[in-house]
């Protein structure tokens, strides 16, 4: 019984610490003493309403039903990772930089676009073209600085603000999609995804920026995507959390060169400090131990067609006619098979403040209070 009762306290500790996680994830982060700036590069984990804007879409509600109440572009129910990660530093959220209207830039941009890769690096939106996306917007600000005018960033805001990178998802789910093997996509196609993103690391940091936090991929064999293909294949690759094995191998390996890539960029690009966030460990974690966070579906969309076990059909997804949204997004990881739902994005984003997962083991406020 005392055994029970321990184990008990500990499942309560833990939601109770998820509950206040959720309700204020500020609370992670000092306050800056200058005022933050932001940059962020990246796909749909942290586009922010880029592609709705470069393509005239619109993604109404169940999309941003959570928090926001109603269409932000985000493909989530609320709030992403960046916007936790911009909370902590009571900062506004990124504006992406596609809008034409209504933006505020005075945080910094973000050049994020839903469906981004590292390869082809010309294809827009890739993560080469949201640099020089960035650099086109750098060079037009001091232009209007330079002739009298007002710009949102300065030289100094540019010089001390953050440059975050997430991407590599979608290079990944592509390769495995095609049909290539998984020894191609180890030995070939992750080191030329990596290049690209040394290439923008190098660029940027050229072009004057000096703070870098990168992120590696998720468990991409835990998305119920990737589950529900699977399964059409019988494929048996399934570990005890319900996730594909091979994919998720894959993962590790992108994130273990990603890690050594920052690591070798550190020593060569003196006086830049470069922070590779372990995004894998924290997600995965929420699928494992999904009942210690209060979530009671790790692997099924909260909104997509099919029901159990995943909810996902590549035929019917979210939004599309005939999907199925779930009443409480809160009980799920998922939101659409491919994303995650506001409330574990607030777990994760929780997780990443903690810099328990980053090394170097840097605050992520670290930036704007030096």
């Amino acid at each position: 019984m005392a055994a029970s009762t321990g184990a008990l306290a500990a499942a309560v500790s833990a939601v109770l610490a998820v509950t206040v996680l959720l309700a204020s994830p500020v609370a992670a982060e000092e306050g800056c003493t200058r005022r933050p700036v932001v940059f962020a590069f990246g796909d749909s984990n942290t586009d922010t309403g880029g592609t709705a804007a470069a393509l005239g879409s619109y993604l109404p509600l169940p999309e941003g039903r959570t928090h926001f109440r109603r269409s932000t572009g985000r493909l989530c129910d609320g709030r992403l990772v960046i916007d936790y990660l911009c909370e902590s530093l009571n900062m506004s959220y990124l504006s992406p930089y596609m809008e034409a209207l209504g933006s505020d830039f005075s945080n910094g941009a973000n050049f994020a676009i839903a469906g981004s890769g590292t390869l082809p690096r010309d294809r827009p939106f890739a993560l080469h073209v949201q640099v020089q996306q960035f650099v086109h917007f750098k060079q037009r600000s001091l232009q209007l600085i330079s002739q009298g005018e007002k710009a949102p960033v300065d030289a100094e805001g540019f010089r001390n603000a953050l440059y975050l990178i997430d991407i590599g998802q979608n290079d990944l789910s592509a390769a495995f999609s095609s049909g290539l093997t998984y020894d191609h996509v180890v030995h070939h196609r992750i080191p030329d995804m990596l290049s690209e993103i040394q290439d923008a690391i190098v660029t940027l940091f050229y072009d004057g920026a000096k703070n870098f936090w990168v992120h590696g991929t998720g468990p991409l064999g835990c998305l119920p995507q990737k589950l529900a293909e699977a399964m059409n294949y019988d494929d048996g690759d399934l570990d005890d959390s319900g996730c594909l094995r091979t994919l998720n191998n894959a993962s590790h390996e992108f994130n273990d060169q990603l890690c050594s890539v920052c690591h070798k960029l550190t020593s060569q690009l003196k006086g830049a400090t470069i922070v590779y966030t372990d995004i894998l460990s924290i997600k995965y974690d929420l699928v494992a131990n999904h009942s210690g966070y209060a979530f009671e579906e790790p692997l099924m969309a909260c909104c997509g067609y099919g029901g159990p076990p995943y909810n996902y059909n590549v035929n019917v997804s979210c939004l599309d006619p005939g999907y199925r949204v779930c009443e409480d997004g809160g009980k799920f990881v998922s939101w659409d098979g491919v994303h995650y739902t506001d409330a574990a994005n607030a777990v994760v984003a929780a997780k990443i403040l903690s810099a328990e997962f980053s090394t170097p083991n840097v605050p992520f406020g670290y930036f704007c209070k030096t």
